[in-house]
């Protein structure tokens, strides 16, 4: 499976930015879907997830802020961020798991497929 992100960009700190996932080429089976990301000098993390029965999960730091989702239709993953701060400056990267979510720090490294990634920097 193939995957190109879109939508970063900058913005102020409480501000909302929406990224896209577009997913092409052998998209049929079971995947876990979700978003890392990494920020200049610091470990890439995985901030969300969403498995093929709907179920989301979040790193503590984005919950209540985040929302992972997909349109089927379109083969698109979301990652709509509201209340956005400083520390959310980092590239984010799209990311496929073939079968289901194990956890988020498990899905931080272990992925099949992964984007080429877009910026995101957050202004203070």
């Amino acid at each position: 499976v193939q995957l190109m992100e879109s939508g970063g960009g900058s913005v102020q700190a409480g501000g909302s930015l929406r990224l896209s996932c577009r997913a092409s080429g052998a998209t049929s089976g079971t995947y876990c879907m979700g978003w890392v990301r990494q920020a200049p000098g610091e470990s890439r993390e995985g901030i969300a997830t969403l498995g093929s029965g709907g179920r989301t999960t979040y790193r503590d730091s984005v919950k209540g802020r985040f929302t992972i989702s997909k349109d089927n239709d379109k083969n698109t993953l979301y990652l709509q961020m509201d209340s956005l701060k400083s520390e959310d400056t980092a590239v984010y990267y799209c990311a496929a798991l073939r079968g289901g979510c194990i956890s988020i720090p498990w899905f931080s490294w272990n992925y099949d497929n992964r984007g080429q990634g877009t910026q995101v920097t957050v202004s203070s």
